[in-house]
């Protein structure tokens, strides 16, 4: 087996865990055993070491020639599409009610504020365009196939989780996918939600953050330093 084959490999070993432990017969089973606590630290250890290899079978990987030529436009969208992502990732951590509650309980905010005017999972979506961003400049078999494994993972993801919280609880849920969007944006374009209610301390955290994640690309030049 070569190394673009083990990461093969390795990616969907990460993903098919992610999704085989999400399926309600499986998390049903594990949770009613080790109580939900006890599923969800089996889920981040499952998640970690799956996560591991594969970065690992990534850095093994030999190199590779990029598919497409990366000129300007690409690396300005892909610039554009981390900056948004490390906005959702900053505001994913304020408020958000899909983040795993080890009493089981769902809850959602009275408003829809900070990062969620955006899309309800943005820490989903941060990981999805960061990985979409990552494809457009680095189109290498291997950095395609860890990148979409990560992409194809965010976007399913979010999408099953829509579905679990919608039969767990239906009342908070539906009233939260009422006031928010599955896609970026999607709300604002719809006039779910107001973009002035992002407020200015995730916008401000978030540049910082990608400031400082492309400054430590170094040689690479990515983001604004690639202008600079």
């Amino acid at each position: 087996m070569n190394g673009l084959e083990t990461l093969v490999l390795a990616a969907t070993t990460f993903v098919g865990l992610h999704l085989l432990m999400s399926w309600a017969p499986v998390r049903g089973a594990l949770a009613g055993r080790l109580k939900e606590g006890g599923f969800l630290g089996l889920y981040a250890l499952i998640s970690l070491v799956s996560f591991a290899w594969m970065v690992m079978a990534f850095r093994n990987a030999p190199a590779q020639a990029r598919l497409w030529t990366v000129g300007s436009a690409l690396w300005a969208t892909a610039s554009g599409l981390t900056l948004i992502a490390a906005i959702l990732l900053v505001g994913s951590f304020l408020g958000n009610p899909a983040l795993p509650d080890p009493t089981g309980r769902l809850k959602a905010p009275q408003a829809t504020r900070g990062a969620f005017v955006i899309t309800r999972h943005p820490m989903n979506f941060a990981v999805a365009l960061w990985a979409l961003g990552h494809i457009l400049v680095s189109p290498t078999p291997k950095g395609l196939v860890l990148a979409g494994a990560l992409l194809g993972l965010a976007v399913v993801g979010s999408a099953h989780q829509d579905r679990r919280k919608a039969l767990f609880k239906p009342d908070v849920w539906t009233d939260w996918e009422a006031r928010t969007g599955f896609w970026p944006f999607a709300a604002l374009l719809r006039g779910r939600a107001r973009l002035s209610d992002l407020g200015w301390r995730i916008p401000l955290a978030g540049s910082a953050l990608w400031l400082a994640a492309t400054w430590a690309h170094g040689g690479l030049g990515a983001g604004l330093w690639r202008w600079i």
